[in-house]
């Protein structure tokens, strides 16, 4: 007697965490914020790409045809998998009133979360050089290097060596005097199809839009932006975060550091 109603409980949970999945997966509701294009975009757009599939949240930017899938699709995923993927979705839900990750996976067109997978002990590498646009100025890698620093600072688990050669480096830093388009950074991320970021081009213009060279505070700011598209977040909808597309304020907001920290403890990779 005692077998069968082990047996039965055991079934009975089975039966539970089936009906949870599809539940989550077919039935809760997913968030879809109203996603805020300004008129005039002077901060960067997060350009991604997953080989070879280019990714851009820019109407501007050239998209690329898409290949097959690189991993397999939901209906083909391990029992385990698919409740691992629910869990997360639960999580990101969880946290919509203190962070923008859901604002993030509503807006990404694969569904999944990408970041750099276990660099707090290896930094990762970084060639920051000297430029020869127009206007730049030795001062501005000293503002790049505290716009990192200011990254570290708030906890998020990857560190970076500003000291690496052009040759190893896995991020590179580019000066131009201006974009075509308005703009003052541009960040263009690889990673790999579990969404693990495997190298990055941070590009940074010495004049805004309008013609008007930046400072080197100017530059701390954009570099705050861009460092926080390198790390694997996309445009928060609220003025008050440094991610905000059109950028309004000069430092990280609590959300920026609450959305990067609880980035960094769920796993990368598509979430559906």
């Amino acid at each position: 007697m005692t077998d069968r109603k082990i047996s039965a409980m055991i079934a009975g949970l089975i039966v539970f965490l089936i009906c949870a999945v599809l539940w989550d997966a077919f039935f809760a509701p997913v968030a879809h914020p109203h996603h805020v294009v300004p008129a005039a975009r002077i901060d960067s757009a997060q350009q991604g790409a997953a080989p070879p599939v280019a990714r851009a949240d820019s109407a501007t930017a050239p998209r690329a045809a898409t290949p097959p899938p690189a991993t397999p699709p939901a209906d083909q995923l391990s029992y385990i998998d698919q409740l691992a993927r629910a869990e997360t979705r639960r999580r990101i839900r969880a946290s919509a009133d203190y962070t923008y990750l859901s604002e993030i996976v509503a807006e990404s067109e694969d569904s999944a979360l990408h970041r750099w997978d276990d660099r707090a002990g290896r930094p990762v590498r970084v060639w920051l050089p000297v430029g020869t646009a127009a206007n730049f100025q030795p001062a501005f890698l000293d503002a790049v290097r505290a716009a990192f620093a200011r990254w570290e600072d708030a906890g998020v688990p990857v560190r970076f060596d500003l000291a690496a050669d052009s040759e190893r480096a896995e991020v590179r830093f580019h000066w131009k005097v201006q974009f075509d388009i308005d703009r003052t950074g541009q960040t263009d991320l690889l990673w790999d199809p579990e969404g693990r970021i495997l190298s990055a081009l941070v590009t940074i213009a010495t004049f805004d839009p309008q013609g008007r060279p930046l400072s080197s505070d100017d530059v701390r700011v954009v570099a705050l932006h861009e460092i926080g598209h390198l790390l694997g977040l996309d445009h928060s909808s609220d003025s008050t975060d440094i991610m905000f597309a059109n950028t309004k304020v000069r430092d990280l907001s609590a959300r920026d550091v609450r959305t990067a920290l609880m980035l960094y403890r769920l796993a990368p990779g598509p979430l559906r």
